[in-house]
């Protein structure tokens, strides 16, 4: 199991130098002026050319690509003009000059917001998902599980903003039962938080749960068609017991792995989500940096979204092989 980590680690720490170095050529390197990106549309060519000295585009691009690592990795100081100094801590994403703010502190800001829709969109995903798929093995054939295949095939096909739009015309605009969500940091109120992201939570959460649905259905079929289970029954162990003990404990492994790379998605790609509920998280940071050409805000969620994709399936092949110890083996 040591050797699994440490080779697991080892191969998502490569991925993020590769990345980092793909996110540089792509935003720094190609056609454009970075600089004219980062300092945004109303700058003069005089505070152009500042911006071009403080973030040290003046260089070599082995140089810049460098210091761009220095400051991920052990922060990097960058020139305020009029022999002032700015100090930026790792990771450093960049200094966003339309915010006025280091891009890291931004995100810090978003971060709780996303982190509070992935968390709770999860517990809705797994609760439907597995039940549902579960419900849907143990009465294959019957008209549960045709219901469930039909719900299921509807959650899979149906964007998740439409999705949305009809879950806010029905509950806020038409039965009146919710007002329009807006986000409310956990600190200021929980109940408040709890009760504006409940929309968001049901719309991302039985989006992704018909996913969950046939992946627990299928690991279960699988289990309960094993030679060990038909032993089991020949013996007269109940179907109970063999259902959670056994049946259960195959569609484990998959769902664990599945959830952590979803989640780690999430963290960054519930942009339609963000967006249509007014939640101030790292996707609609993303549009607004994109629609103003903040290009320091664009390379560090870009950096971050990446970050938590390549982490969240490093830990899902941890959590695989602990629920499976065949798979440290392989």
């Amino acid at each position: 199991m040591t050797r699994f980590v440490l080779q697991r680690t080892g191969g998502a720490l490569l991925v993020l130098l590769t990345l980092s170095i793909a996110v540089y050529l792509l935003f720094y390197v190609a056609p454009g002026d970075p600089a004219r990106l980062a300092c945004g549309e109303r700058c003069d060519p005089t505070q152009i050319a500042q911006v071009r000295a403080q973030l040290g585009l003046n260089d070599s691009v082995v140089v810049q690509y460098l210091h761009f690592l220095q400051g991920l990795v052990a922060g990097r100081d960058y020139s305020g003009g009029a022999g002032l100094t700015l100090h930026c801590d790792a990771p450093c994403l960049g200094f966003s000059y339309q915010n006025d703010r280091q891009v890291t502190e931004l995100l810090l800001d978003r971060l709780p917001a996303t982190a509070s829709l992935a968390t709770g969109a999860l517990v809705i995903w797994l609760v439907i998902g597995v039940g549902t798929g579960l419900l849907s093995a143990l009465r294959r054939g019957g008209i549960t599980e045709r219901v469930l295949t039909v719900l299921t095939l509807a959650g899979t096909g149906m964007p998740v903003f439409i999705l949305g739009l009809l879950v806010l015309m029905v509950v806020c605009a038409y039965l009146r039962w919710l007002p329009f969500p807006t986000y409310v940091p956990f600190g200021e109120d929980p109940e408040q938080w709890a009760w504006n992201l409940l929309l968001p939570w049901i719309t991302l959460g039985f989006f992704e749960s018909a996913k969950y649905a046939r992946v627990t259905r299928s690991a279960t079929l699988e289990t309960l068609a094993e030679d060990h289970i038909r032993t089991f029954r020949a013996y007269g162990v109940g179907e109970r017991r063999i259902v959670t003990r056994h049946a259960l404990r195959g569609a484990v492994a998959p769902v664990i792995a599945l959830s952590a790379v979803d989640f780690g998605t999430m963290i960054g790609g519930a942009v339609l989500t963000e967006s249509l509920f007014g939640i101030p998280g790292l996707g609609k940071t993303l549009i607004d940096g994109v629609r103003v050409v903040d290009l320091p805000v664009v390379v560090g969620v870009t950096l971050a979204i990446g970050t938590a994709v390549v982490v969240a399936g490093a830990v899902a092949d941890l959590l695989y092989a602990v629920a499976d110890r065949r798979v440290a083996l392989t």
